[in-house]
């Protein structure tokens, strides 16, 4: 069953930095996909405060290092099981998440430390990408869009 509103929310960034003249973009390593430093939001939290948070608590990135692109926000909407509220069982019940990623550049370097992922890498931004079909590539995809119409943030 699909819910018109959704009623769960996740926020994250998409963090590129820029290594010599090569432009690149941050990714966790899962044990079986590549995601986003991302994350529910807390209670009385905004979506662009979760992000920031979830961004630090994950990649100890702070939020003086980066730059937040005023003009991208990349919203995704899909079912997911509600394991708080029926229980890690009951998988058939689902509810609408609403992912929100925001763009970010980072404004000098940070030691990365992974808290909640095995790995993180960097990759080389060269559209299209095929990394993971569901969110990552779409996103790209719609930063490529992006940088097309902003051309001057590849040069950041």
């Amino acid at each position: 069953m699909n819910e018109e509103k959704p009623s769960a929310f996740a926020s994250g960034y998409l963090i590129f930095r820029r290594q010599g003249t090569q432009l690149q973009f941050l990714l966790m390593k899962h044990p079986d996909r590549w995601d986003l430093p991302k994350g529910h939001l807390d209670p009385n939290e905004s979506i662009s405060q979760a992000a920031i948070r979830e961004l630090y608590e994950e990649t100890g990135i702070p939020a003086d290092a980066i730059w937040t692109d005023p003009h991208f926000a990349f919203i995704h909407s899909y079912l997911v099981a509600n394991r708080k509220r029926y229980g890690e069982n009951e998988g058939s019940k689902k509810v609408l998440k609403e992912l929100t990623i925001f763009l970010g550049f980072l404004l000098r370097p940070v030691d990365l430390q992974c808290t909640e992922h095995p790995d993180y890498r960097w990759w080389n931004w060269s559209p299209p990408h095929g990394i993971q079909k569901k969110t990552i590539d779409p996103l790209l995809a719609q930063v490529a869009q992006h940088f097309d119409t902003y051309p001057d943030l590849l040069s950041l």
